[in-house]
């Protein structure tokens, strides 16, 4: 990555040790990193009421790069490293050595970021968040971490070429509804309207997703356009070489990127901001860190591809009749199908489970569908098992029929009965224990690593995918 890559990088990309910051809850003492029992009360305050109460609350979304548990429950991400450095660095300038400030982090969704912080239950959020004239009305800014920040269309190695932004009319874009690039696009569709050309169809990714998240998909062919900032498609284009990146469509242009506070904060600004202008010029620091979070990954892989679309039909009659039967959502058990094997009945595991849905012989047999070295057999004892497990485990419980199949698949890669110690744990933490997506699996990613955090949400990206698709009528309900 180059320096000038770098100086318009996400974070302040700081020469510090990555590690765990110290927590406390008013007095300074450690407290665990998924526990929200901290953050029960809400306040509102500048930073000398920060330093009276010992912490400063950093709203932080759960992500791959920016905030994560590691196993054992150790943060890391490049908002760790950041804050970490900001904690020391007020501690240094206090007046009073007997006291120290922590830093605590409380992981929430992209969309939760400006409500959460308005209503007390964060000091500082620590985001890739662009600064935007509504935003502004609502919170204060930085000093800009980056400044300048171009959005642009990035593209899925099948789609069609672009020449210009009219060349988007009638297209469809995937886009997190409460991201920039989402205003920014509508402002497109005003323009192409005004030609006399359709608008672009943008289609919303769900809340949970990130940036890294919709450019993954992107890079594997799962949907075709989005909008990213320069700086992330150029540095995910290193992940993902397949995905490209057209610097010459921009959606909008010279934006900035900053961290945000609640108005009326000065003191807060007056030892933010300087630490940023001392720290936002990035080194190499940046690209050995994203590096280092990035390269265990398990990329998903395309499962809109024509040839796949085509094995999807084949086998598409096998998923809806077993759905159907044991009432599962049919899109969900061909997703898994394909995460578990590529939908390949003649994929075979190192232990010896086998084919679609990669069944052990032993497993089959209980399951009583016959023969499942045969294709529709083997489909029909994974639906058949996936229905088990919701119904042993879940049905009962006040989740969304979403999250059942969800927490299915992730006892289906973990076992029941480790995920029921973690849905247990979560609950004593403050956290949903009936929430998949950042609640139970931050506990998951914390004790068991990251396997089957990214089984789950590779199963959802297909998913997601699928409907994409289906929506285009590519794939026909019946």
């Amino acid at each position: 990555m180059s320096s000038r890559l770098l100086a318009l990088s996400l974070c302040v990309f700081l020469l510090v040790a990555p590690g765990r910051s110290a927590l406390a809850a008013g007095p300074p003492s450690k407290t665990d990193p998924l526990s929200l029992a901290y953050n029960v009360k809400p306040w509102t305050g500048d930073l000398d009421g920060m330093i009276k109460r010992r912490q400063v609350r950093v709203l932080v979304p759960y992500n791959r790069t920016l905030y994560f548990l590691d196993k054992g429950g150790t943060q890391r991400g490049i908002i760790v490293d950041t804050m970490t450095a900001f904690e020391n660095d007020l501690n240094a300038q206090l007046k009073n050595k007997n006291i120290r400030v922590h830093v605590v982090f409380l992981p929430t969704s992209r969309e939760r970021l400006i409500p959460d912080l308005l209503a007390g239950k964060g000091d500082i959020i620590a985001a890739n968040l662009t600064v935007t004239e509504e935003r502004q009305k609502q919170v204060d800014f930085s000093t800009p971490l980056a400044t300048g920040v171009r959005e642009i269309i990035v593209a899925a190695p099948g789609a069609p070429e672009l020449k210009s932004l009219e060349d988007l009319s009638g297209q469809e874009l995937f886009l997190n509804p409460v991201s920039s690039y989402y205003g920014s696009v509508k402002k497109l569709n005003t323009e192409l309207q005004a030609k006399g050309l359709k608008p672009a169809i943008i289609r919303d990714a769900p809340g949970v997703f990130e940036t890294d998240d919709i450019l993954e998909m992107v890079s594997a062919d799962l949907v075709k356009f989005t909008v990213s900032d320069r700086y992330l498609a150029n540095f995910w284009k290193q992940i993902f070489p397949q995905m490209r990146v057209y610097e010459n469509l921009e959606v909008d242009s010279g934006n900035d990127i900053a961290f945000a506070f609640r108005k009326d904060s000065p003191k807060l600004a007056a030892i933010l901001n300087p630490f940023i202008d001392k720290n936002r010029i990035g080194t190499s620091f940046g690209n050995q860190q994203l590096t280092k979070y990035l390269k265990s990954v398990k990329w998903v892989k395309g499962a809109t591809d024509p040839n796949e679309i085509d094995k999807f039909h084949r086998l598409a009659e096998f998923f809806r009749k077993y759905s159907d039967q044991y009432s599962i959502d049919w899109l969900l058990m061909m997703a898994q199908g394909y995460q578990e094997s590529r939908l390949d009945q003649q994929a075979k595991s190192s232990v010896g489970a086998v084919g679609v849905m990669q069944i052990m012989p032993a497993t089959g047999k209980d399951l009583k569908v016959g023969d499942i070295r045969r294709e529709e057999e083997n489909i029909h004892g994974g639906v058949k098992y996936i229905r088990f497990m919701i119904d042993q485990y879940y049905a009962k419980e006040p989740m969304t029929d979403l999250d059942k199949g969800l927490f299915a698949f992730a006892a289906y890669n973990a076992g029941p009965g480790r995920i029921s110690q973690l849905r247990k744990e979560a609950a004593s933490k403050g956290l949903d224990p009936n929430v998949w997506f950042d609640n139970v699996e931050r506990v998951a990613a914390e004790r068991i690593g990251r396997e089957t955090v990214q089984y789950v949400s590779n199963i959802y990206k297909y998913y997601i995918a699928y409907s994409l698709v289906r929506a285009q009528g590519a794939i026909t309900a019946n």
